[in-house]
């Protein structure tokens, strides 16, 4: 059966296996999750479910979303997310979805939103070289050549220049997944996963494995 949660970034630390190997890994606060809503080809086309994350106070729900989770009969909660999976027969409509889905030695892909980073130029975004920095050079960090002078006469597709770099969806895919504590809810992985700290991420099978 296919697995899916929600997860919020904790941070990262280490940890040592059996064989006092040092391993990096990431902790992830994944669950408890529910399930909001099943979503069917008869009804909506296609097969997925719907799961919630996270505690929000009532107050700052709008109503459609309340009516939502009221439907359901669930708790409210702050975060939503669809997955589609092959095989949704398992999962019912307020069902739990707690960190021990996953065991230790499982590959997963990790979908986030990575660190966002500003405006910034070409060296830093595209790792363009810079220029001399002699007092006579006027090109220190500069995006560097144009492309030719009169033909074709303009700057072509895909020219890395200056622009907003970061905050965009990231997928890491293959990661391992180290230690589950069912107890704390927390997932340890291996290696490190898109974001800063606190932010929300997407756990799935991966699909290389």
């Amino acid at each position: 059966m296919k697995k899916a949660i929600i997860a919020k970034k904790i941070g990262m630390t280490q940890i040592f296996d059996e064989n006092a190997n040092l391993i990096p890994v990431t902790v992830l606060e994944a669950g408890p999750c529910v399930v909001v809503q099943k979503k069917t080809k008869d009804n909506d086309g296609y097969e997925a479910i719907q799961v919630g994350f996270g505690y929000v106070k009532e107050k700052r729900v709008i109503k459609p979303a309340a009516g939502h989770f009221k439907k359901a009969g669930v708790a409210l909660k702050k975060h939503l997310k669809e997955f589609r999976l092959e095989d949704i027969s398992a999962y019912e409509v307020g069902a739990e979805i707690k960190a021990d889905v996953f065991a230790a030695g499982e590959r997963v892909d990790v979908t986030g939103t990575s660190k966002g980073k500003g405006y910034q130029g070409a060296i830093k975004k595209y790792g363009q070289s810079r220029g001399p920095m002699a007092h006579g050079s006027k090109s220190h960090r500069v995006a560097g050549s144009m492309g030719a002078a009169t033909s074709p006469g303009r700057v072509m597709k895909g020219k890395g220049l200056p622009s907003h770099m970061g905050c965009i969806q990231i997928t890491v895919q293959n990661l391992e997944v180290a230690r589950v504590d069912s107890d704390k809810n927390l997932i340890l992985l291996k290696g490190a996963v898109p974001g800063p700290k606190g932010t929300i991420i997407a756990i799935k099978d991966s699909v290389k494995a």
